[in-house]
Order: C-alpha cells, then structure tokens, then sequence
C-alpha cells in the first residue's frame, strides 16, 4: 500500500496515510475499546478509512463473539450498531467516497448474503450521516454549514434512537467539566442538549432515507 497518493496532495493537504502495522499498534493500545460494540469513535481526517475500517472489523467481530449464535436478527441490528458508532471526517471528495465504500464492503462481506435486502440501504444511510465531508478544523462540512453527528443508540427488539448533535458544541464539553469552570456545577444534559431529537427508527425506516436529499450531502 502507498503512503501517498501524489506529491501535489501531501503539499497541498499534509496527505500521508498511516501504514497498517502502525494502525493496528495504535488500536492496540485501546484493545478493549475497540472490542466493544457501542464504543464510539471519531476520525477527524479519516482518509479512505485507514482506521475505521479496522475499527469496523475489529467491532465485527466482537458481534460474531456475542451474537453469531443468536440467531440473524440480533446479529444485524448488533453489525449496524457496530457501524453506528464510527465517526469520520474528511476534507477531500475522493476519499470520503472511498472511505464510505470500504466501510459498506468491511460490512458486507461481514453479513455475505444473509441479510435483507433492505441492510445495505440502512448501512448507505448510516454511513453518509456518520462520514461528513468537511473541515475538523472549521468544524464546517464542505458547504459551509455546522458539523451535526448522529448519536445512535439500540433500544433492542429491532429499533433504533437518533439524536443529532453540532460538533462544535461537543467539543466544549472538556472546558465546561474542568474543575473550577464557570459550569462546572451543571450537569450535561443542561448544556448539551441535541439539536434534534428522533422518534424510535427500524431499519426499515432508515433505508427509506438512504434515497433522501441529504443522505447524499
């Protein structure tokens, strides 16, 4: 694997990808993070999905561990929510779509043909919310507007909570808990409050917006 994609991107964007051995090193050092189905992570110049993709495989299998006997319905709704917790954002066109589909494919070669068919459209739509194109550092996506993530959550039986939150707001989160802070004495919940909270979803329902305006910003 190359380290870099051309000389003009590593001296226009700093663009040099990180080699496996070293990924998997790092990963390492938060092995059991990276086992946990519902522990989040975030990239903020996320590439192809260098780490992610990883992160995808590592969480899988943790899935394949818990629930690989379960039965398939326990074992989807437990892959997606795998996938739920992983976070990217990158500044160049070309490898947010490679990241997103290297995501998708990690994700389906995981689940092969056993899935429904409407997985795929609810893992698309996942993934498009959870991968933004744009800036970590402005905090914008790539029109200007405010970086808003999903939080997802399994509420089991098959449905799935949304709350969406800015970037911008969550990064204040460390100042605002620091001892001695102003709001130090508030909890979370009276600072950090969603900008959009949503009725419980299936997947059904999420596959219906994969095909929506914003699914494809």
């Amino acid at each position: 694997m190359s380290l870099i994609k051309s000389k003009k991107r590593v001296a226009d964007h700093g663009e040099v990808f990180t080699p496996p051995w070293l990924v998997e090193a790092m990963l390492d050092l938060v092995k059991g993070e990276t086992e946990r189905i519902d522990s989040r992570f975030l990239e903020p110049a996320c590439g192809s999905g260098n780490f992610l993709v990883p992160i995808l495989k590592r969480k899988l299998a943790a899935v394949e561990l818990r629930y690989g006997k379960a039965g398939d319905f326990e074992k989807h709704h437990y892959a997606l929510l795998a996938l739920m917790c992983i976070y990217g954002i990158e500044l160049l066109a070309d490898n947010i779509a490679e990241c997103r589909a290297n995501l998708l494919e990690v994700l389906g070669d995981y689940l092969n043909v056993k899935a429904p068919e409407y997985f795929r459209q609810t893992a698309s739509y996942v993934i498009s919310q959870n991968i933004i194109h744009g800036d970590a550092l402005t905090m914008r996506t790539s029109d200007a507007r405010p970086i808003v993530f999903a939080e997802w959550g399994y509420l089991g039986k098959g449905k799935f909570q949304r709350r969406d939150f800015r970037l911008d707001v969550l990064t204040g989160m460390s100042g605002f808990a620091e001892e001695g802070s102003l709001f130090a004495h508030l909890g979370k919940h009276e600072i950090f409050t969603p900008v959009e909270t949503y009725p419980p979803m299936t997947m059904r329902d999420l596959a219906a917006l994969d095909s929506a305006p914003e699914a494809a910003a």
